[in-house]
């Protein structure tokens, strides 16, 4: 079984996902959304980011322009990359794009329920991912979906139901299954988990993590889930408004925070040692993202701003070789937030 076209080679120190200086606007008849603001991510072999933010940080809209699957009209890639093994998905045909996704590069979407065609059976759905990318007849291929099935924990002999007569755990492993069935290089998985509950949550991150093992597949993990991302996750980048505003190991961001947003995601979540604490909420809503402030976006939920912030735009400073964040306060030399090491 041969793969019909030949992935991208990658220099022994190249990463397989390189997103530099991204930038994505929705462009509507009276305003324009701007949902990804110059953005740089990079994603080595094997490796898991997990790319954390509230609902509107434009996580997906990232995700999706690594693909080439913005919607145009609305959607505009106003500039930069996006290079998988190499190859930068934004300067291709669309001919060469169906060649590269689900074989290079594969998404698991946010709701499994509407991920599956509901007049397919999910032997059917798998088989035909695996039919565009390689030279294997329908039998064949057919053969692999159910080892795909077997591979996510569902027996091959439900290969011939419809996605009805699976539960939502199921399903999202039939997803997973289908993203994975070419064993691309690159996953990209925009909240997988949401839908699930927490027992059936912990089966799929704990099989997620066997099979990034198994085949070495990169992966970024997109969230809002700060639990999740302690479990799965090598790095961290943490967007807000368009923009990640701090990135590192997990190390970095878990235990030498350094960005005040990052500190008011952490200061939100319930105390487990004092159940009676009460719970920290960061005060406002993120901004309008059709009108962005001038300078830092959130300045004005922010603790510490001052009126520099108000008027600066964000600088990205390095803290060591892995640890980057955008805050202007770090200008001053003694400017630091109090949960800058736990």
């Amino acid at each position: 079984m041969q793969d019909k076209a030949a992935s991208g080679t990658l220099a022994p120190e190249e990463p397989v996902l390189d997103i530099q200086h991204l930038t994505v606007h929705y462009v509507l008849e009276e305003e324009t959304v701007e949902a990804v603001n110059d953005i740089s991510i990079r994603l080595e072999k094997g490796r898991i980011l997990g790319l954390v933010g509230e609902t509107g940080a434009g996580k997906t809209s990232t995700a999706l322009a690594a693909l080439n699957l913005i919607p145009d009209p609305p959607g505009v890639i106003r500039s930069g990359s996006v290079k998988v093994c190499g190859r930068d998905m934004l300067r291709m045909s669309q001919q060469e794009l169906e060649q590269i996704r689900g074989r290079d590069v594969s998404m698991i979407f946010q709701d499994p329920m509407t991920s599956l065609n509901p007049v397919f059976t999910v032997g059917e759905q798998i088989a035909e991912s695996i039919r565009l990318h390689t030279d294997c007849t329908a039998s064949e291929a057919m053969e692999r979906a159910g080892d795909m099935l077997e591979l996510v924990g569902i027996p091959r002999e439900r290969a011939g139901e419809y996605p009805h007569q699976f539960s939502g755990g199921m399903k999202q492993r039939v997803v997973i299954a289908i993203a994975l069935a070419c064993s691309p290089k690159v996953l990209l998985a925009d909240e997988p988990t949401t839908a699930l509950d927490v027992t059936i949550q912990a089966q799929v991150l704990d099989m997620m993590i066997a099979l990034k093992e198994k085949l070495d597949t990169a992966m970024i993990f997109i969230t809002h889930d700060l639990g999740v991302v302690a479990e799965i996750c090598d790095e961290v980048a943490v967007m807000y408004a368009g923009r990640v505003i701090e990135r590192g190991t997990l190390d970095d961001v878990f235990n030498h925070t350094k960005h005040p947003y990052t500190e008011g995601l952490f200061n939100s979540l319930p105390d487990i040692q004092d159940r009676t604490a009460a719970l920290r909420p960061i005060p406002g809503l993120m901004p309008d993202p059709t009108r962005l402030p001038k300078g830092c976006a959130f300045a004005p939920r922010c603790p510490y701003a001052s009126p520099a912030c108000i008027e600066t735009v964000q600088t990205e400073r390095a803290f060591s070789e892995t640890h980057t964040v955008m805050c202007s306060a770090y200008e001053d030399p003694a400017f630091h937030i109090r949960r800058e090491e736990v």
